[in-house]
């Protein structure tokens, strides 16, 4: 008898995986969806699996070495921080994301947080509700983005989105990426920046990098020291960018005038959490990707490079050098 090939879901935050298990069942293949929380948890899951796809679970070296046939991992998301790439490769497995998902969603998000801290609308939703009538910050407060110079920190598919939506705002546009060419900079409009200068001239300044060994703090006491008096911070990448503690001083000193942010480190942010209740900070729990036609996509794109993998074929958008499909033994 033919055993029917297991994918396994570590975790994941949807009411259920009925979209997932009709596209793996055309492939013959059985769905097994956990929560896991714990190493322990995440080997017994994993350990049988001919495919895994992972949401926020650390797929750590230890998980990796326990996956004795799957064929790749895929994660629910464009980030793939919380799956160990360099162990995955060793084993000969696969890595792949979902890219082009959510795109738009991130970057109309960017959009709003930052309106939202130049024309102050939470501010005055809560002063409003407290019982008051008034403008409820000095005039200065009120910034215009047409007069602001704009800060964009990676040139990535969704940073160039957010760059076309700038510019529609009349405001100059500054972008610093290692890896991409100051040619493809300035003809979408913007203009080139090496990261001091996007710090010390950016009025407000935007992340939509991954998080990598160089990029994890790199938003740290030395940067923010660099940045200007006032200026505004926005963060929907991922939280480990930003040094957390030298943000709440920053904030606290008056070196930062506000920040937006939809990622933290840690996330959840704990209850008493500082920023949970400074009053120049904009939060959301990590919903910046969110729509009925995102979440769409996440699942398909998720539950397509599984079935690719388990019928023997490279799955697209890997992203950690495995360059053949693996077949285990």
């Amino acid at each position: 008898m033919t055993t029917r090939p297991t994918v396994v879901v570590t975790d994941y935050t949807f009411p259920d995986l009925a979209l997932e298990a009709a596209i793996l069942a055309q492939g013959g293949c059985t769905l097994i969806g956990h929560h896991c929380t714990t190493e322990p948890e995440l080997l017994a899951a994993v350990a049988s699996a001919d495919a895994v796809i992972t949401q926020f679970a650390r797929v750590n070296a230890a998980v990796i070495a326990g996956m004795g046939r799957a064929r790749a991992i895929v994660r629910y998301g464009i980030g793939v921080d919380n799956v160990d790439l360099d162990a995955a490769r060793t084993h000969g497995i696969p890595v792949a994301n979902i890219p082009d998902y959510c795109i738009d969603e991130v970057a109309d998000h960017t959009l709003a947080f930052i309106l939202s801290m130049t024309r102050q609308t939470v501010t005055h939703t809560a002063d409003l509700r407290a019982g008051q009538w008034r403008l409820a910050v000095p005039v200065t407060g009120m910034r215009v983005l047409r007069e602001q110079t704009v800060g964009v920190l990676g040139f990535g598919r969704i940073g160039r989105e957010v760059v076309r939506r700038l510019l529609a705002f009349k405001c100059r546009v500054l972008v610093h990426d290692p890896i991409a060419p100051a040619a493809d900079i300035t003809a979408a409009g913007a203009h080139p920046a090496s990261l001091e200068a996007l710090a010390a001239q950016s009025d407000v300044l935007t992340l939509h990098c991954p998080s990598t060994p160089a990029t994890r703090r790199i938003i740290g006491p030395a940067l923010l020291a660099r940045m200007k008096p006032g200026a505004l911070l926005v963060n929907l990448a991922r939280g480990d960018l930003v040094d957390t503690t030298a943000l709440v001083d920053a904030l606290r000193e008056g070196q930062l005038g506000g920040a937006a942010l939809d990622v933290f480190d840690p996330e959840p942010l704990p209850a008493d959490h500082p920023l949970r209740s400074l009053a120049q900070v904009v939060i959301a729990p990590h919903i910046a990707s969110v729509s009925p036609t995102a979440v769409k996509a996440l699942r398909e794109g998720a539950a397509r490079r599984a079935l690719e993998a388990v019928l023997g074929r490279l799955p697209p958008n890997v992203v950690n050098g495995v360059t053949q499909a693996r077949v285990p033994a």
